[in-house]
């Protein structure tokens, strides 16, 4: 059941902004398979070593991202961590091993992402979004990917071509990871809106409700799993479906 939290629903402002994480919030991918991508991927290579194929490029590009990976997760985003973009890792392997697209970098990673992590919407995303815009309230999305924010932003469209939003936001293309306030920071400063007009849902606790809080923002926790939250001391709103947002949006609405 969903619930205000170190808060009631009264002291809570309407919100005119609502801000959404990307995966496992809007939408949901399977495990992904890179092979799979980079097999796609060299259709569109015009010139390359004898000897090298998809195999190597993916041992290359998961070598990399191991090495990489330990920047990426929640103590070092924390501490400073960085973020690592996609164009550089698909510039890397081509590089140094000697392939030539026939495609530019951004058409490749479009290939890459589409077959190793295809995407599918959550239910009832889709009406929630509608709901939103009905309502008069703005929608963006702040999220921590690898992939380009261009890349992103095409993939939203496809997956929701009903809606749009104001902005995404893919940390790929700042260096830094929620929870870092900072990305917070720039979706209220594109939004041109104070933090308390805004609200943030998303499904991680550490990453998507720290953060939001941290740039002053009243974060909702999609808790589709029923797991225990961690210890805090500021407000927040928990819900486990959509169903449950829009029931308390449309209290705050009347």
């Amino acid at each position: 059941m969903g619930r205000f939290v170190n808060c009631s629903k009264e002291s809570v402002p309407r919100p005119e902004m609502v801000l959404f994480d990307y995966g496992d919030t809007l939408a949901w991918e399977p495990v992904p398979n890179f092979l799979r991508g980079w097999q796609a991927v060299f259709q569109h290579v015009c010139a390359k070593p004898e000897g090298v194929g998809p195999e190597e490029a993916n041992a290359l590009a998961d070598s990399l991202w191991r090495r990489f990976s330990h920047s990426r997760s929640l103590s070092a985003a924390r501490k400073g961590g960085w973020e690592i973009h996609e164009w550089q890792q698909l510039r890397t392997v081509a590089e140094a091993l000697g392939i030539e697209f026939s495609l530019s970098l951004p058409e490749i990673e479009t290939v890459l992402m589409d077959n190793s992590c295809p995407s599918h919407p959550h239910p009832g995303t889709a009406e929630m979004l509608d709901f939103l815009h009905r309502q008069g309230i703005m929608t963006g999305v702040i999220s921590n990917i690898g992939w380009s924010g261009n890349a992103l932003a095409r993939r939203l469209d496809r997956l929701f071509p009903a809606h749009s939003f104001v902005f995404v936001l893919a940390s790929s293309e700042y260096g830094i990871r929620k929870p870092d306030p900072l990305l917070f920071q720039i979706a209220l400063r594109k939004a041109g809106l104070l933090p308390e007009k805004v609200w943030y849902c998303g499904d991680s606790f550490s990453f998507d409700v720290r953060g939001a809080h941290s740039a002053g923002i009243f974060p909702v926790w999609l808790n589709r799993g029923g797991n225990e939250p961690e210890e805090a001391d500021f407000p927040y709103l928990t819900v486990s479906g959509w169903e449950e947002l829009k029931n308390y949006l449309m209290e705050k609405l009347k």
